[in-house]
């Protein structure tokens, strides 16, 4: 019988239920909780008779959760959260703190970032570990509200407008944000290359062979927009989804990219490439840090985004 109230709901299960959704994987589940694999069996077992859901099933050897474990797993994360920063409120200390914090961001904003980030992590907070995972997606929310990353760094657009939208119609928002800079992009090519001499047309520009950084793999990005809003295209025949492996590329070939201006000092091989304006008037592109409101109150969160947002205005004079 699908459960009716919380009086007969023995609250710790929620934890149980937390942990596991987050692992799919009982045997760490129960290393993280500090309790026997049975006993977690057990607890999910009693949480699946009182909510009349089998919650998660097996699949190999992940656990998958079911549509309504996906329905209640941000409210139950969003609830113990808020739970433990009202018992121990503005308990974070980076000298001796021992927290591990997921990062996501492209690895042109990461090799502008984390450099100083780890300088300051290892002088102030030498016990605090720090994840950095690929950003494969121009819509992080769902990884920030599943708890897989505690702040998203990127360029995101339609996030940002959804946001908005929703901020002046009085919904409800999940999420928050900061701007951290804004992007400068460049066309770049080989030192050699038939195009970095000359004036570099829009005809020139449109007539080569480009390749393009893609998160998703899809041949179009910002910059096919903006030549479309112009009546033209290009051809891109190549897409990678690391900033860094397009440099090295284009180093070796006579494809042309764009890339974030910063970002090309840092490469390593800098001295190999050639910078070239743009023909056309780029779309602004902002990098915003973003994450789910439940963490706002966080005094970790709140220490982390301090350090993140002090780090990105020194080094893009923000």
């Amino acid at each position: 019988m699908a459960l009716k109230t919380l009086r007969t709901l023995d609250l710790n299960l929620l934890k149980v239920f937390d942990v596991v959704m987050a692992e799919r994987n009982l045997t760490r589940a129960a290393q993280l909780l500090s309790i026997t694999q049975p006993a977690v069996s057990n607890a999910l077992r009693r949480l699946r008779d009182a909510l009349g859901d089998e919650l998660l099933v097996r699949k190999g050897r992940t656990l998958e959760p079911t549509a309504r474990a996906q329905e209640l797993w941000p409210a139950v994360r969003d609830t113990l959260q808020r739970l433990q920063n009202a018992l121990a409120p503005n308990v974070f200390d980076p000298a001796t703190a021992a927290t591990t914090f997921v990062l996501t961001m492209a690895d042109a904003t990461a090799a502008e970032l984390m450099p100083p980030l780890v300088e300051l992590i290892t002088a102030q907070a030498h016990d605090v570990s720090l994840r950095v995972v690929p950003l494969i997606t121009r819509d992080p929310r769902r990884l920030l509200d599943e708890g897989h990353a505690d702040l998203a760094i990127g360029n995101f657009p339609a996030v940002m407008s959804d946001l908005t939208a929703r901020a002046q119609a009085g919904e409800a928002i999940s999420f928050l944000h900061h701007r951290l800079f804004q992007g400068e992009y460049v066309c770049v090519m080989r030192k050699g290359h038939p195009l970095a001499k000359g004036s570099l047309t829009l005809k020139r520009y449109c007539d080569a062979r480009h390749m393009l950084v893609s998160f998703s793999g899809r041949a179009y990005g910002f910059i096919d927009q903006a030549l479309s809003a112009l009546g033209r295209s290009r051809r891109v025949v190549l897409t990678v989804n690391q900033f860094f492996t397009a440099g090295k590329i284009v180093a070796h070939s006579d494809l042309l990219t764009v890339l974030p201006r910063h970002f090309v000092n840092v490469t390593g091989f800098a001295d190999q490439l050639v910078l070239r304006e743009l023909p056309f008037v780029p779309p602004v592109v902002q990098v915003d840090a973003l994450w789910h409101q439940r963490q706002d109150i966080s005094s970790a969160h709140t220490w982390l985004r301090t350090q993140v947002m002090s780090l990105a205005a020194k080094a893009f004079g923000t």
